[in-house]
């Protein structure tokens, strides 16, 4: 996945070492963030390909980079299915409420880090995204901070230095629960805890396009015909 793959060149491609696969991916999600840039593209079954040519992705697309390069690097992904309230982007669209859905489909990827079988024969557990990025690396838990969801700050930017979390009782970062202002401050807790807003859990899935064939995209294909050409060059921020 161009300079993403060329990041790990030094390393043992395929590494079993759990340690090795975390930092490789941290080092990809940061060349990621960089390489490209943030938009509000509706396309979500956009080759990673197409994404890195165009330089340019929505948080879906850029997480299915993510997901391409750890492939590549010999650690397995899936995806897990979520329906969100798409109250959660009206601080992004404050005087465009009403062109957000009511509710949008969100591929949750999962990463299994080491080998496939541990020694005792048991298949190694999947971890989140937000728990490879956020939760398991010291130099991120010092980070913290919740995500604000304002200001040129996404989701995939916030993995890197809080714990997305999608299941835990509503605690900490109160900023983006339901009917919080763009402007509110960042939550006090270590992690920032979505919960309130998915409405319906659809499971695990291999691919993110098993889930999309399974269910469909957010907006129908007329829908993303029309929104795309101003949505995927409008800027996250």
């Amino acid at each position: 996945a161009g300079a993403a793959g060329s990041a790990g060149a030094a390393d043992a491609v395929g590494s079993a070492d759990p340690a090795r696969q975390i930092e490789f991916l941290h080092r990809a999600h940061t060349w990621i963030s960089g390489a490209v840039r943030p938009v509000y593209s509706v396309q979500d079954e956009r080759p990673v390909s197409e994404v890195l040519r165009r330089g340019r992705g929505s948080c879906s697309q850029r997480l299915a980079v993510l997901e391409a390069v750890a492939r590549a690097y010999g650690v397995p992904t899936r995806v897990r299915g979520l329906l969100v309230d798409g109250s959660f982007w009206y601080p992004r669209f404050p005087r465009l409420r009403r062109i957000v859905p009511d509710q949008v489909l969100l591929a949750w990827p999962e990463f299994r880090l080491g080998s496939p079988a541990g020694a005792s024969g048991a298949a190694a557990s999947w971890l989140t995204v937000s728990e490879l990025l956020g939760g398991l690396r010291p130099v991120a838990a010092e980070q913290g901070g919740g995500f604000t969801n304002a200001g040129p700050e996404t989701l995939f930017e916030a993995l890197s230095r809080t714990a997305i979390d999608w299941d835990a009782a509503p605690a900490v970062c109160p900023s983006t629960g339901p009917g919080a202002g763009p402007g509110a401050g960042a939550g006090a807790g270590a992690a920032c805890e979505l919960s309130a807003y998915v409405l319906t859990d659809l499971g695990h899935y291999a691919s993110r396009d098993e889930l999309f064939a399974r269910h469909g995209q957010t907006l129908c294909g007329l829908a993303r015909l029309m929104a795309e050409p101003v949505l995927g060059r409008r800027g996250a921020a």
